[in-house]
């Protein structure tokens, strides 16, 4: 029996276990090598997937968001009117998973010359600031004061 070591199984981390479900599919899916694919930067906020996908038609392909994935799925229908002499192109179906972070948006996909583009959008986030009020206990009265403000804003000029 072997035991599992998590990534996410320190005190420091709360509400991490979402992360860690998505790491072990992610790493089921990467076992996969077909079609090959590039993931490349578009700008500040774009991505673009690029998968491999010769003779492949619109009509074989489908990009669908399920969940918080990108499933591109392929299948190829056999032509029985084809006689092959040597039949050296792979055409066996194929489904290709992406797990997209909170917020990227899939903006469209194209297809050219074999090579299937899907553009992602991925949001710059805002930092986010918020004052959490301390409260006293009901029962007890320190420093005269029932509720002190504590600023957790990071400091400026770092």
């Amino acid at each position: 029996m072997t035991t599992r070591l998590s990534l996410f199984n320190s005190p420091l981390l709360l509400g991490f276990d979402q992360f860690e479900r998505t790491l072990d599919r992610i790493s089921k899916n990467s076992a996969e090598g077909y079609p090959p694919y590039n993931i490349e930067q578009i700008g500040e906020d774009g991505l673009r997937i690029t998968l491999a996908v010769a003779g492949f038609t619109m009509d074989d392909l489908t990009v669908q968001t399920e969940d918080n994935q990108l499933v591109i799925r392929g299948r190829q229908t056999d032509d029985k009117s084809r006689i092959y002499m040597h039949r050296g192109i792979a055409a066996r179906q194929f489904q290709r998973s992406f797990v997209l972070a909170e917020g990227i948006e899939v903006v469209g996909a194209t297809l050219d010359n074999g090579l299937l583009h899907v553009d992602l959008k991925r949001p710059i986030p805002e930092p986010k600031v918020r004052t959490i009020a301390i409260q006293q206990p009901a029962g007890g009265q320190e420093g005269g004061s029932s509720a002190r403000t504590i600023d957790v804003t990071p400091e400026q000029g770092r």
